[in-house]
Formats: C-alpha cells, structure tokens, sequence
C-alpha cells in the first residue's frame, strides 16, 4: 500500500536549508522518501518509533546522520505519513 506524503511547512523548510547546503543529498533523501511512502518497514529506513517530547513520532534514515522525522496521520479517507522535521540526529532529537 502506498501512502501519501504530506509535508510540513517545517520540513519544506528543513529541506531547502539542508539542500542548499548539501546539494548532493537530493538524490539519497528522494530515494529515501520514496522508500518510505512504498514499505515504512524496509530494513534501509531503519524506521523507529521516539520517546520523550517526540512520542508518537517515527524517524528513519536517509544517510548516516540525516534523519526524517514523521507521523502518520489520516488524509482523503487513507493513511498518510507527515513529514515533520529534516536534519541531522543532534538537530531532529
């Protein structure tokens, strides 16, 4: 089953900071989001739920220190996923 991505205005900024900056990533963090929205429980995501003030969040990888912050929520009828927050583990955490 495919979900729907849906992006928060925190990520769009997350992930033009991060771009303009390492433009290199594009192709890793696409991938990434692909794979995500395809199988949240491919083994490459490496997809966990958080604790403390994120709880009820998930994270995955995109490459060893950049993480995709999510949740998953309801939209048209269907489970989606809500990006939340782009970055590297010290700056998401």
């Amino acid at each position: 089953m495919r979900r729907t991505l849906l992006r928060s205005p925190a990520f769009g900024r997350d992930l033009r900071k991060w771009l303009k900056s390492h433009p290199e990533s594009a192709a890793s963090i696409l991938a990434t989001l692909d794979q995500l929205s395809t199988d949240v429980t491919h083994p490459s995501l490496r997809a966990h739920k958080l604790r403390g003030a994120l709880t009820g969040c998930w994270a995955c990888s995109a490459e060893y220190d950049l993480r995709v912050v999510y949740e998953y929520t309801q939209h048209e009828g269907s489970e989606a996923i809500l990006l939340l927050a782009l970055g590297t583990h010290d700056e998401v955490y």
